[in-house]
């Protein structure tokens, strides 16, 4: 296994509500990292009502202006004629040289100008033209960083980005057009930013909740973002004392993003944060299945049901498709039971 990536991001420390500045963020407690588009839907397991976001590989359309600011939640503040230019610090790759694909850990600039919140997206502009000689669209991607940023200035946003490349029918080698822009911009590279969008992502109000949190690869991305904020950051108005459960789905460990972050969240709060992974071509369970993320989350599955049964307990899916039909099939027999 390739050895860990060292990028330059700070953890904060547990007497600071905020990263060390741009000047300082090689300091000497530096996380190490084994090292897309989205829409939004949502679904029912047996009546239990999930927020779930989902990659896509088409562009991704603007979401219509909201004639209500609900909350304080800002959206489409930029639009792609006339985006936000922000620029690139910090652009970091976080997997392992031995992982199945690149993904990358960005912090552009916004200078407090693309006020986002926890669980909303970005859109980015490539640069370039298509082949129509069209400037190309934008892409939507989840914003990985609390409202904070970072560097906790509030002034940053962060990007998780996964390196799209792959060999089309005709057997040529195609390169998704928007991931390798960003995954291979440098520090100083300016970058066209819309939004922010989306309001079904965005945590729950109440710091006593559950909060069960489904991702595969760069699905991570808004969790790192709610996760942040519940450990390491710190709020006269808000302080978290629920229960955030994350399972995280990568097919190897050279792939588990922001693996060493989540540990140090359940070093500060092992009562209020639970972690599990599932590494699939590496793990199995006990009949000899590749660990998959709801084959993990089969070994807990009475316990699963009963939080979902509370009041207070929010259950958020990103990444693949393909995992809401395995949860599914963990939920529905569990249902059954109780009649529903």
């Amino acid at each position: 296994m390739a050895a860990a990536v060292s990028a330059a991001v700070s953890l904060p420390s547990s007497k600071s509500t905020s990263l060390h500045s741009r000047n300082s963020i090689l300091s000497p407690e530096r996380i190490n990292f084994n090292k897309v588009p989205l829409y939004y839907k949502s679904v029912s397991f047996s009546g239990v009502k999930i927020r779930a976001q989902v990659t896509t590989e088409a562009p991704a359309k603007a979401e219509k202006v909201s004639k209500k600011q609900v909350e304080g939640v800002v959206v489409n503040k930029f639009r792609p004629k006339d985006p936000y230019i922000g620029r690139c610090l910090l652009n970091t790759k976080i997997t392992g040289d031995d992982a199945p694909g690149e993904t990358w850990h960005m912090v552009f600039s916004t200078e407090g100008e693309v006020p986002y919140r926890e669980g909303q997206s970005i859109g980015v502009i490539p640069d370039g033209i298509d082949k129509n000689g069209k400037p190309h669209k934008l892409r939507l991607y989840s914003i990985a960083s609390s409202a904070l940023g970072d560097f906790g200035d509030s002034k940053t946003v962060s990007l998780c980005v996964k390196r799209l490349v792959y060999t089309n029918d005709q057997g040529e080698i195609v390169k998704g057009v928007c991931s390798n822009f960003l995954c291979d911009l440098k520090p100083g590279s300016e970058v066209k930013i819309t939004g922010p969008v989306g309001k079904e992502m965005l945590m729950p109000k109440d710091p006593n909740a559950t909060v069960i949190m489904l991702a595969t690869g760069t699905g991570i991305a808004p969790f790192r973002s709610f996760l942040w904020k519940m450990f390491f950051e710190k709020y006269d108005d808000y302080k978290f004392n629920g229960l955030a459960w994350l399972f995280l789905g990568v097919p190897t460990s050279s792939s588990l993003l922001y693996k060493e972050e989540f540990e140090k969240m359940k070093e500060k709060a092992p009562e209020n944060f639970r972690l599990d992974f599932a590494v699939s071509r590496e793990q199995t369970n006990a009949k000899g299945e590749k660990m998959y993320i709801q084959t993990r989350m089969a070994e807990y599955a009475e316990e699963l049901w009963e939080l979902l049964k509370k009041d207070n307990t929010y259950v958020y899916m990103c990444g693949l498709r393909g995992m809401e039909k395995g949860i599914d099939e963990i939920i529905v027999p569990l249902a059954a039971k109780e009649g529903n």
